[in-house]
């Protein structure tokens, strides 16, 4: 939505700013550019609170409960607020997920493993982009993700992720020196 709005705004006002539209008292406006003004002003906007998820007694539920296992089998149990990723929670919790491309699908450092299949499919599908990163991860399993792409919703309150016993990254293995 956010995009559609800007997008529209650099469109006005390139279209003033050219010159196109003669001032009125009203400043400049043509047709079109009032009817996307309108479109703007009638957008649904609201900075008021939803009354029906604070009412007395019942909070939203803001966080879920994540498990992650290491590769000793040592559970670390955390609160992840929805909309956050795995990979942005483990590393706000130091949890040993490494994430060498900060989230941006170059790198296949924070692959998980999702241990319960029933969560696996709560998840939407891999993208093409993220099943090319998952090729290059080590251990890879039929439920494994990239950390950067789960993110934290309602469905997924108890979910347990295992972390691989080793990880590849290629950027910095391709320059690790070889013993003599």
């Amino acid at each position: 939505m956010f995009s559609r709005i800007s997008r529209l705004g650099v469109r006005i006002l390139n279209e003033a700013r050219v010159g196109q539209y003669p001032v009125t008292n009203r400043g400049y406006c043509r047709d079109h550019v009032c009817r996307l003004f309108n479109t703007v002003r009638n957008l649904p906007f609201s900075t008021t609170t939803n009354e029906k998820a604070h009412t007395e007694g019942s909070e939203p539920k803001d966080k879920i409960s994540v498990t992650f296992v290491d590769k000793d089998g040592e559970e670390t149990q955390i609160k992840v607020p929805i909309g956050m990723s795995m990979l942005e929670a483990a590393h706000e919790n130091d949890i040993e997920l490494e994430g060498a491309c900060e989230g941006s699908l170059a790198c296949s450092t924070c692959h998980i493993i999702i241990t319960d299949v029933a969560y696996y499919n709560k998840l939407e599908d891999p993208t093409d982009e993220e099943n090319d990163m998952l090729d290059l991860a080590f251990g890879l399993s039929e439920t494994s993700r990239l950390g950067c792409q789960i993110i934290a919703k309602p469905e997924l309150d108890g979910i347990r992720l295992a972390l691989p016993v080793a990880t590849r990254n290629f950027a910095v293995d391709g320059y690790v020196p070889k013993p003599h």
